[in-house]
């Protein structure tokens, strides 16, 4: 019941924002404008940046599961590595397709531990790179950004998802030290996700070279993204500077990463509109361009692997699993690992 409230709000939410951007028949008319003098080179390019994107975060895939002495072969490891690209393009909360990844990861390998801590260490190590860069562009932009009312309370918001985010960082790096969830209760909100955290931590910090590797890469990953954007942007003849859009990205990419709407549809543009018009003096009906265009590379990028799991079956498998199930049976690998340690 509480997945089917929350996708409704998610749809209504998505419904309101796409409204309120694209309501204004004067801005579409400019943004119909803009779509016909565009310099469709840069498109090619934004769809080579992401295409970067995919390749660095693919070889950061490698390097964990190679720590785990999990060896799949190309065919395999590719296409697992592009479902979870598609799914969490297209599925709500942006994790989906880490749930089905590691479903496939476990039926293909069934080694269960090192299947999931791969793809949690995954998530966590691309979690730190977004946030040093996002600190690092904050503090050498930190009066552009907060140079207007608008753009000040969207920075606000930035700090505060990236305080909860840091925190969030500190506490599971203190509690796995320490080994403090043996004193949460049974029922304690989230204590396996930390138990299986703190597993990977302890894994990977006796592989320090291969997570340093893998930090590097989730930095590309992250920078290619950002170029994404900026190619799109050029696309359309923005003039702005790499640093001053780079520092706005940060906002975009933290905001909707927060489940508020479908893959972040209409958040995007708005926060774009906000952030481009007033920081950067791109015109709104272009910064919202920017945003839908943006995200439409990414999609088209990520559908191949929509075509994968089409025709993927791992080891075992004869027939398509419901995604409720896949949920379940990782939730139950979660909860035999929590037990174990």
């Amino acid at each position: 019941m509480k997945k089917i409230l929350l996708t409704a709000f998610q749809l209504a939410v998505t419904i309101a924002l796409l409204f309120w951007v694209f309501h204004d028949p004067h801005q579409r008319g400019q943004m119909g404008a803009a779509l016909r003098t565009a310099d469709y080179r840069w498109i090619g390019a934004a769809m080579l940046a992401y295409l970067t994107v995919e390749v660095a975060a693919a070889i950061r895939w490698q390097i964990l599961l190679r720590v785990q002495q999990i060896h799949l072969s190309l065919p395999r490891l590719s296409g697992l590595f592009l479902i979870g690209m598609f799914y969490n393009q297209f599925l709500p909360g942006g994790t989906g397709g880490d749930i089905i990844k590691s479903y496939l990861l476990l039926k293909e390998t069934h080694r269960k531990a090192g299947a999931l801590l791969a793809v949690v260490f995954d998530r966590l190590i691309g979690l730190v790179a977004l946030v040093t860069i996002t600190v690092t562009l904050i503090s050498l932009r930190f009066d552009l950004l907060s140079r207007t009312p608008d753009t000040r309370h969207l920075l606000w918001v930035l700090l505060f998802l990236l305080g909860t985010s840091i925190s969030a960082l500190i506490a599971s790096f203190v509690i796995s030290g320490f080994k403090l969830f043996h004193y949460l209760p049974d029922k304690f909100l989230g204590r396996e996700k930390l138990i299986e955290i703190s597993a990977a931590y302890h894994l990977y910090a006796h592989h320090w070279f291969a997570s340093l590797m893998a930090f590097g890469a989730s930095l590309v990953a992250h920078l290619a993204t950002f170029t994404t954007f900026l190619c799109v942007a050029y696309a359309f003849h923005a003039a702005v500077g790499v640093v001053d859009f780079f520092a706005v990205l940060p906002v975009e990419r933290t905001i909707t990463a927060v489940p508020i709407s479908f893959a972040g549809v209409g958040l995007r543009e708005q926060i774009l509109q906000v952030m481009l018009s007033n920081l950067c003096n791109v015109p709104v009906a272009v910064a919202k361009l920017i945003g839908t265009m943006s995200f439409l590379v990414m999609i088209v990028c990520s559908v191949p692997g929509g075509i994968v799991y089409f025709f993927y079956r791992p080891s075992g498998v004869t027939e398509r699993v419901h995604l409720r199930d896949m949920q379940r049976e990782v939730a139950t690998v979660e909860h035999e690992l929590s037990e174990t340690e």
